[in-house]
């Protein structure tokens, strides 16, 4: 029995955060048995803000490593970069010509980005028919995303099924999941976790570092003895994430008590991250010392991944009347 195909993708524009491990990236580690999995590096989409071939590089290499390093067997995955499927930009144009503007300008990720700065590009209004077509061109079934991502499969899901109504049944359409609990995983200030808040803990930070960000979460001033409610604490939302269950519960049992102040709470979440990091980190520097393996792993990706692609793509051409 074939298994269902999984996509996903993170793009390289940057270090990783505990948001982005708990929100997607861990999912493809534990479902990489489950299905025929392809996770991937979206370089065309991280174009639309990054202007350096040093860093587009730099990043693209990183973020290999990263998905190794939480334990991504790529025995198991075909890890590629778009890039090595340049159908995907075929198909985007194909799909330009069925979308009309006012539906693509109802992405919150497009009203969001001409909220902030009128001046924007097209990359990023035309963002949605890219990863619509980066998800139909493999015949996905399945994209782990976080919450903010669920409205661009959606649109995917549309672009299929419009597609298949003008030209006869060609993609299937594909459905998005969420883990439970880690929809938004909360950064230091409260707000979603994101490197635009500046409120992020990077995925492989040393223990300093997670020592300095946690230290920095803001609190209420209730003093030790104070009764304190746990879901109105940000230090508590990651504890969620890093503590054991009955650690988290006995530390919930502290709070609404009364017995812990915020200052030992943040100690034994420095503690925990630091613990679960530690290893992933060393593992990292190990993976990281081999590039030539790295590029090997993507090359072979990247071939399977861009054969799909092709054998799909004649099928769209012969459809639309390209053939």
């Amino acid at each position: 029995m074939n298994k269902k195909i999984l996509l996903s993708g993170i793009k390289p524009t940057g270090r990783p955060h505990i948001g982005n491990y708990f929100g997607m990236m861990k999912q493809i580690v534990d479902m990489q048995e489950e299905y025929d999995s392809f996770p991937f590096i979206p370089n065309y989409h991280a174009l639309t803000s990054v202007h350096s071939a040093e860093d587009m590089q730099r990043d693209t290499l990183d973020v290999v490593i990263d998905f190794l390093a939480i334990g991504l067997d790529p025995e198991k995955v075909n890890l590629f970069k778009q890039s090595d499927v340049p159908q995907v930009t075929e198909l985007t144009w194909i799909f330009n010509c069925i979308t009309t503007m006012p539906y693509l300008m109802r992405a919150h990720a497009f009203k969001d980005s001409e909220a902030k700065n009128k001046d924007i590009n097209i990359g990023v209004f035309d963002y949605p028919i890219l990863m619509a077509a980066d998800i139909l061109i493999q015949d996905t079934d399945l994209v782990p995303v976080g919450k903010d991502q669920i409205q661009h499969v959606e649109m995917a899901r549309d672009i299929a099924e419009k597609f298949n109504k003008i030209f006869g049944e060609t993609f299937k359409l594909p459905k998005s999941k969420l883990v439970s609990g880690v929809e938004v995983v909360q950064g230091t200030d409260g707000q979603k976790m994101s490197k635009s808040y500046g409120n992020t803990i990077e995925l492989f930070a040393e223990d300093e570092e997670i020592h300095k960000a946690v230290m920095s979460i803001p609190t209420d001033s209730k003093d030790i003895l104070e009764s304190k409610d746990p879901e109105e604490c940000n230090v508590f939302a990651l504890h969620k994430l890093f503590s054991t269950e009955d650690e988290l519960g006995e530390i919930r049992k502290k709070y609404v008590e009364g017995g812990m102040g915020y200052k030992e709470s943040k100690d034994i979440l420095v503690k925990n991250i630091q613990d679960f990091i530690g290893p992933l980190r060393e593992k990292r520097k190990e993976i990281a010392k081999n590039p030539d393996k790295i590029i090997e792993i993507l090359n072979k990706g990247g071939e399977v991944a861009r054969q799909r692609a092709e054998e799909k793509m004649k099928e769209v051409r012969k459809k639309v009347g390209l053939i």
